[in-house]
């Protein structure tokens, strides 16, 4: 949820916020104004049960014989104090839903508007050109014995896959180089729950208008991750986490569950969309003052990666309107996918700054240096007075979803496609995918006899 402090003393951002997001600015005054009630009722049960304990001892001095009236007395008053209490306890849950109804702040900067109204920050790499016409992933997939999508709809379902083979080995050849990537780079790595609890799922945010993406075992009561950035933010739920040696990074690496709820007939060929995919999550916690900085960071991670891998790409600014609930800033990264003749996500990076915390109860005590959190938070009175709830990032730093780019970028005339170098270690030194099947052509010459004896 936001800050408290921010919407009480300057409402006018978080309309200006709510505004950005194309959200109705009224949610801002309904929550202001469940605010006050919440904060009148409880005054008001605070008030009574105080009377009441004064009540208490005024009773257990009194005289035997006034004592007969002043316990009635005292009924009514608990009867009172019992009602009141119910009142405040109404009043917290209205202002905790009409609280719910506002996204976290935006940043300053990021662009208005939805989902075509992004700002291109810029381009790398040459789009790739081809004297042949290019075949899209699956087909290559399938030529390739890399990919099976019709097993993989007989045996769960349609957007199920098999990956096999060199399929198979790609995946977990992207993943490990993503994983020592994070590890040169200071993450711990992490093998994440897939199941969370409803708690988790709602304090990360998932649960708000998009809550028909995600998977739910009634049975159970649990969520099914779409990301393990769900599993990651729960991780210190209800902690002082200690930063005195700067941000606590995890890499995340887990199955995602998606059910793309909304997207019928949207990318419905290959792996491009599907409802289970792996992927490795970085996700950062870090002191308010130093999450921009932060979110810099593992954008650059990002861009290595896909440089690395030989992928033409552009980093956009996502506008407010696409952004998720938690996020107050979102940095995407689009590869070239060139048999559609466009780019598409590979990556996201969202600084949450303080959002996700504050429903998780994730905080820090700030050291001498540190000053006061974004929007509003407070300083600390002295070096670990006060503790102050920390911001969260995270960014994709490897998915399913790159073997498209990577099949259509460096495929050849003959279906073969070349492995960057960047993965060849990964691979057992292989440095071409041939098709099923093929045969060397000059290795299948006859050989020339030499003179007989």
């Amino acid at each position: 949820m936001i800050d408290l402090a921010l919407l009480r003393d300057q409402p006018e951002i978080v309309r200006r916020s709510q505004a950005a997001r194309g959200n109705d600015q009224g949610t801002v005054d309904a929550a202001l104004e469940a605010d006050r009630s919440r904060r009148q009722a409880l005054t008001a049960f605070e008030e009574l049960r105080a009377e009441q304990n004064a009540f208490g001892k005024q009773v257990a001095k009194a005289p035997k014989e006034e004592k007969a009236a002043l316990v009635a007395q005292a009924k009514d008053l608990a009867e009172r104090v019992k009602q009141a209490q119910f009142a405040a306890n109404e009043a917290a849950e209205a202002a905790s839903v009409a609280l719910a109804r506002i996204e976290n702040v935006v940043i300053e900067g990021v662009p208005s508007g939805g989902e075509a109204d992004f700002v291109e920050l810029r381009r790398v790499g040459d789009v790739p050109t081809f004297d042949f016409e290019p075949r899209d992933h699956l087909e290559l997939g399938e030529l390739l014995g890399a990919i099976d999508m019709e097993r993989g709809a007989k045996v769960s379902g349609a957007r199920f896959y098999f990956l096999r083979g060199i399929g198979a080995r790609l995946e977990i050849a992207l993943m490990n180089l993503a994983l020592d990537k994070a590890l040169q780079n200071g993450f711990v790595p992490l093998i994440t729950p897939t199941l969370v609890r409803p708690e988790i799922m709602q304090g990360t945010g998932f649960l708000g208008e998009h809550a028909d993406e995600v998977y739910h075992l009634d049975n159970d009561d649990l969520y099914l991750v779409g990301t393990s950035e769900v599993a990651l933010a729960g991780y210190h739920k209800d902690e002082i986490v200690d930063l005195t040696d700067g941000a606590l990074r995890y890499a995340g690496w887990s199955t995602c569950y998606r059910r793309e709820a909304g997207s019928h007939g949207k990318d419905t060929r290959g792996i491009i969309r599907v409802h289970q995919f792996n992927k490795l999550e970085m996700f950062v916690y870090t002191n308010p003052e130093d999450a921009e900085t932060e979110h810099l960071r593992l954008v650059a991670l990002q861009e290595e990666m896909l440089t690395s891998l030989g992928l033409s790409y552009r980093v956009i600014d996502v506008a407010a309107g696409d952004l998720g609930s938690s996020a107050a800033r979102k940095y995407d990264i689009e590869a070239w996918v060139p048999t559609q003749g466009a780019f598409r996500e590979l990556t996201s990076t969202s600084n949450c700054t303080t959002f996700q915390a504050r429903r998780l109860d994730v905080r820090y005590r700030p050291g001498p240096s540190t000053g006061s959190g974004t929007h509003g938070e407070g300083a600390a009175t002295q070096a670990g007075a006060k503790t102050q709830h920390v911001a969260t990032l995270n960014g994709t730093l490897a998915t399913t979803r790159w073997i498209v780019a990577l099949l259509e970028t460096h495929q050849q005339a003959d279906g073969s496609v070349l492995v960057p170098e960047v993965l060849r270690p990964y691979l057992g030194g292989l440095d071409i995918i041939r098709p099923l099947g093929w045969v060397d052509a000059d290795a299948a010459l006859p050989q020339a006899q030499g003179p007989t004896s």
